[in-house]
């Protein structure tokens, strides 16, 4: 399994959480290979992890989400990661 590791700096709390939930959440839980996905917060900042079957899964999908990325937040990085250990 592969994650896509996703950071955000929040400018609009309500507003991000409006599109997190009927955005983001519904387009990326549609992609192919996805497993699971968790969206943080803290402060003024976001943290998403997202679980992807297979490395081919998680790269495929960074480009879109950075098109998906909602006016209230601005993008702070996006890496895909191996995930070794899981519980």
């Amino acid at each position: 399994m592969h994650a896509v590791v996703v950071r955000v700096n929040v400018n609009d709390e309500d507003a991000a959480t409006a599109a997190l939930r009927d955005q983001v959440v519904p387009g990326v839980s549609q992609v192919p290979g996805f497993v699971s996905g968790y969206w943080t917060r803290k402060d003024n900042t976001g943290l998403s992890m997202i679980i992807f079957e297979s490395e081919e899964a998680a790269n495929s999908v960074t480009d879109r989400m950075r098109e998906m990325v909602p006016d209230a937040v601005t993008l702070e990085g996006i890496e895909v990661r191996e995930v070794v250990a899981n519980a």
